[in-house]
């Protein structure tokens, strides 16, 4: 695009993959825009599906091995994960699997509340959070987060009370890393979480999908902290597996009674295939996982240097986990509450729309960063030439 900003950058990263092979798959990712379009926009990374997983599902096509999933292998896959990665100790026997995250989502609200009661949400957040909870016919209510992007007391317990005015039952659900913004909940925002929710009788079902992806400090489950909260885990997001579905609901030592109530044909729908990957990631991974998070982390200072560079007028936080940058353009497209639009159009690179996520979000986009530093820094160009002028 002209600014000289592409080129000049180059490590041996997993996401290294060649733009030209990239632009050979056939996921939403690579086939929503145009070949001329940079898409930074959708959870899919660039990268190679990691050995062990390629073996495993090979291996299972070529015996015949595609049948129905039996057995409790992802559960223990996930607890030794979760045991060396997070020195959590959860225990097999409670989890139970579930097709995806948000299908295990609207499963557990199911088992905690009925239809027109509350969910609340914090935005900016995930958009399915709003689609998914409104198909399962519960209302959403907003308690977003503090100007800092976190977690903010007053507001949830404000919302918490609200949702229960009516006597029905309650449901919040955290985003634990918070989606768009990269934010990881500590331990002591989750026991003033859970001092909220026990004091207006709430239940906490927590999104944990980008766990794995924690790039700062260390990931804490809410069932650690929550005793009746239910996470939802997966190896989608961590190890680009979102095209084979499969992911575990987690219970907290008081929420164990709760899933025992999920309905058996809810494992019916998980795909044994998917299982098989999952667990060979979750159990064979962990190097390719520590090699991908330090390509991330090298990611994440690259861009913060090429946007103080090239687009100082946008402001970001880098966030302690996953693959998003939440950029804040209100300062370098002051006229447009959806800057999403103008990076389309003029820079012909797709992120996310800021609006989707919740009212927070205008003037912003969110970003994925999963990819090569010379992706990157073409979108920055792109980003940098389509600001308009002052």
């Amino acid at each position: 695009m002209g600014r000289g900003v592409a080129g000049s950058v180059g490590v041996v990263s997993h996401f290294d993959v060649p733009l030209d092979e990239l632009r050979t798959r056939t996921s939403a990712k690579w086939r929503q825009y145009p070949d001329d379009v940079l898409p930074l926009w959708v959870a899919e990374m660039d990268v190679e599906v990691c050995e062990p997983v390629v073996r495993a599902v090979a291996e299972a096509v070529r015996r015949g091995d595609t049948g129905y999933p039996y057995g409790p292998r992802y559960q223990e896959a996930f607890a030794a994960f979760a045991e060396r990665r997070w020195g959590w100790a959860a225990d097999p026997a409670g989890m139970r699997l579930v097709p995806d995250i948000m299908q295990g989502v609207v499963e557990a609200v199911a088992l905690l509340t009925d239809p027109g009661d509350v969910v609340v949400v914090s935005p900016p957040v995930y958009p399915p959070f709003w689609a998914y909870v409104t198909h399962a016919a519960r209302r959403v209510l907003e308690a977003p987060l503090d100007e800092a992007g976190r977690l903010d007391p007053a507001a949830l317990d404000d919302a918490f009370a609200r949702a229960r005015a009516g006597g029905g039952r309650a449901v919040y659900l955290l985003c634990h890393p918070h989606n768009p913004t990269g934010t990881l909940h500590t331990p002591d925002e989750l026991r003033a979480l859970r001092d909220v929710a026990d004091r207006h009788g709430v239940r906490v079902v927590s999104d944990e999908v980008h766990a794995p992806l924690t790039l700062d400090g260390t990931f804490v489950s809410a069932t650690t902290v929550i005793p009746d909260a239910i996470a939802l885990h997966s190896a989608s997001k961590a190890f680009h597996l979102a095209g084979l579905k499969a992911a575990v609901a987690v219970p907290g030592p008081a929420a164990v009674g709760d899933l025992e109530r999920l309905p058996a044909l809810v494992a019916s729908e998980v795909g044994h295939v998917p299982v098989l990957a999952h667990a060979a990631a979750l159990r064979e991974g962990d190097a390719w996982l520590d090699e991908l998070l330090e390509d991330l982390r090298a990611n994440r200072a690259l861009l913060g240097e090429l946007l103080r560079e090239w687009v100082p007028a946008a402001r970001w936080v880098p966030g302690a986990a996953t693959y998003f940058a939440w950029l804040d353009l209100r300062g370098a497209f002051p006229s447009d509450d959806d800057p999403a639009r103008a990076l389309l159009r003029t820079g012909r690179v797709a992120v996310n729309p800021g609006p989707t996520f919740g009212a927070p979000g205008r003037g912003h986009v969110r970003l994925n960063l999963a990819a090569s530093q010379e992706v990157l820094a073409d979108a920055v160009d792109r980003i940098a030439a389509s600001v308009p002028a002052s």
